[in-house]
């Protein structure tokens, strides 16, 4: 008996039958050129479509050419771009799956390129961020646009498409705009009650059906919950549903929150997985066409629990097939520890309203050529690695791929490095799957680990002196020496590796992402000011903690950081410390802390420079990788290690 036997049966959307309940949904990828499909975009797709995915839903995709919502999103708004998806199409149907662009026309939310006009609303309302209020878009130009809609989608089947989903979710973009009490504030026939607002979604279905026909696929994006004050609630998101099935609708899309709120409609990573569920459970009591749910769904079990229980039909899981493009094969055969962990990071959509493409921490590449096709190398080497943190794991892992002879050595008695550290804090326990999943990648491959074992120069004059060394040995937590006179003191490494045991009145120097997550780790669960409880006070010389982090996760930290009382004081810094005191300034003001127990570093680290200047004095060749080169993240460390040992 098939292992995920309801995610694995097939089901009808509309006229058409899908392999499997495993969708895909939109992730920007800023892959394509002007709008163009790109050949680096079509592999994306494809191999996604390869690894077992029954239906891709594409990214955004704009019906017109006056607004760009991001510079490499993708288009569908003349005739002149329906080759770029013919060849997409094809490469996707080559291996069974179905696929729909979301169209979309971004209003309110386009990216401010050059030369664009005013943006436009359903009303004179736009995001915080705006640097001016968009006009409210008028009824004849409501006319075009849905014409435009039905255009796109006419273009989408010439080139082989089987459908389309429709983006009226999250408050965004011009639907969910016009659908969300947050900015529509219209008194026109498309303003007002629940109606009114979703009128223009209704209008879009019937022009698409009108022109496409029965046999394509109409699939419709909506928050079943906008979570917030003002904003649509489940209720209103049952009736929404009720009515996009009477107005044609083959599927819908259930996702929640608004894009603006932080951390509603994009999950954070430690929160738990179908963060949407009881939305998608609660609109498929009241329909009959197929409910998609979503939201952090990162293993097979999750998605087969939420179908088997009735919470949804269809399962869209985006991050992890990012993560692993194999994510649905490897399921279907009951693989579940092969499958590269996706640790709901988001760092994979970092950069992209920045122009920077798609990126996965735990995926070093995201097309056909990876760690599983890599080719041999044509000179076999020996090869020595030292250091097994991400970086020296994954160039062990992919240098073995590549047919060298590997060792790999570590001065501790288990491999991980200081990713094992970072598992520790709260919401951070994704990552102690990815130190397993890669350790057990090596032991698959056949590297030669070295555990408790600390390359010393007698080693490398002897066993090693033909190898060619892969320095990885990472980064030490730096300690202000002057401030070590106060009575306790230990790094936040120390703390959070059980080699040290704070007293209940805490303060942590530095406010970056270590900083604030021992704080967190450290703190009372809930803040009732019982005497015996911890207080935490972080002190920070930026303006703000955490203040080169965005996104969900930094939200949620934060947030949970005031609510469980931890004191943030920016602005300052720490000048003289004691034996008993901790004195910093703000402003030129001093300030003195005097009921401190516990002094913690969390200042960033340092590379240790001792094996590099071994290496250097015996002429032998190496290279240094991860935080033993520069201090960064685990995805520049993974990365580094791929990117040294695929030239290798």
């Amino acid at each position: 008996m098939q292992k995920y036997s309801h995610l694995f049966s097939p089901i009808k959307i509309g006229e058409t039958t899908v392999k499997n309940r495993i969708f895909m949904p939109p992730i920007s990828t800023n892959l394509a050129d002007k709008g163009y499909v790109t050949d680096t975009l079509v592999e994306h797709y494809a191999a996604r479509a390869k690894g077992g995915v029954g239906l891709i839903v594409t990214e955004v995709t704009t019906v017109e050419p006056v607004y760009t919502y991001l510079p490499g999103d993708m288009s569908i708004c003349d005739d002149s771009y329906i080759p770029g998806w013919k060849k997409l199409t094809d490469a996707v149907h080559k291996y069974g799956a179905k696929i729909l662009p979301q169209l979309f026309h971004p209003a309110y939310m386009a990216f401010p390129i050059p030369g664009t006009p005013r943006l436009i609303a359903p009303s004179n309302v736009g995001p915080a961020y705006a640097k001016e209020a968009p006009r409210p878009v008028t009824i004849p130009e409501l006319k075009v646009i849905i014409k435009q809609f039905g255009e796109a989608a006419l273009r989408i089947k010439k080139a082989g498409g089987d459908g389309v989903e429709i983006h009226a979710a999250h408050a965004h973009g011009l639907l969910g705009g016009f659908l969300s009490p947050l900015y529509n504030k219209r008194t026109d026939e498309y303003g007002g009650d629940i109606n009114g607002r979703l009128k223009l979604t209704l209008e879009v279905i019937e022009e698409v059906r009108k022109i496409c026909g029965k046999d394509f696929i109409i699939d419709v994006r909506i928050s079943g919950d906008e979570y917030c004050d003002g904003g649509l609630n489940l209720n209103d998101g049952i009736y929404i549903a009720k009515q996009l099935e009477k107005a044609g609708a083959d599927m819908i899309h259930v996702s929640g929150g608004t894009t603006i709120m932080r951390g509603s409609s994009i999950p954070a990573p430690g929160t738990k997985q179908g963060s949407h569920a009881k939305l998608a459970e609660e609109i498929k009591k009241h329909t009959s066409i197929p409910i998609a749910t979503v939201g952090r769904i990162t293993e097979p079990w999750i998605a087969d629990e939420l179908i088997a229980n009735g919470k949804a039909d269809i399962c869209m899981i985006g991050r992890a097939n990012l993560c692993d493009p194999e994510f649905a094969n490897k399921a279907e055969k009951g693989m579940d520890k092969d499958i590269r962990p996706c640790i709901g990071c988001l760092r994979c959509l970092n950069g992209i309203m920045f122009g920077k493409r798609v990126a996965c921490t735990i995926n070093p590449s995201l097309e056909i050529d990876n760690e599983d096709t890599i080719k041999q190398s044509n000179t076999k080497k020996r090869i020595l690695v030292i250091g097994g943190g991400p970086a020296g794991m994954e160039a062990a892992y992919v240098a073995k791929k590549r047919g060298h002879d590997v060792v790999l050595c570590d001065k501790n008695e288990e491999l991980g490095g200081l990713m094992k550290l970072a598992s520790v804090p709260i919401a951070k326990q994704d990552l102690a799957k990815v130190t397993q999943y890669m350790v057990r990648k090596l032991e698959e491959a056949g590297v030669e680990i070295r555990l408790n074992c600390e390359v010393n120069k007698n080693m490398l004059q002897n066993e090693f002196a033909d190898y060619e060394v892969v320095m990885s040995n990472g980064a030490s937590p730096v300690v202000i020496q002057p401030f070590t006179t106060f009575k306790h003191w230990a790094t936040a490494d120390d703390i959070l590796g059980g080699k040290a045991f704070p007293g209940r009145r805490i303060v942590v120097i530095g406010g970056g992402s270590v900083g604030c997550e021992t704080a967190d780790y450290l703190a009372p669960l809930v803040y009732d000011r019982l005497p015996r409880d911890r207080k935490v006070t972080v002190i920070e010389m930026a303006p703000e903690v955490m203040s080169t982090e965005s996104g969900p996760g930094r939200s949620l930290l934060v947030q949970r950081m005031m609510k469980k009382g931890i004191e943030l004081i920016c602005n300052a810094k720490v000048e003289k410390v004691e034996e008993n005191k901790i004195y910093y300034s703000i402003n030129g003001e001093t300030h003195c802390i005097s009921d401190a127990d516990t002094l913690i570093f969390a200042v960033g680290y340092r590379p240790d420079k001792a094996l590099a200047d071994t290496l250097n004095e015996l002429k032998i060749t190496y290279h240094t990788i991860g935080d033993a080169n520069s201090v960064g993240t685990i995805q520049d460390a993974i990365h580094a290690g791929y990117d040294l040992a695929k030239e290798l």
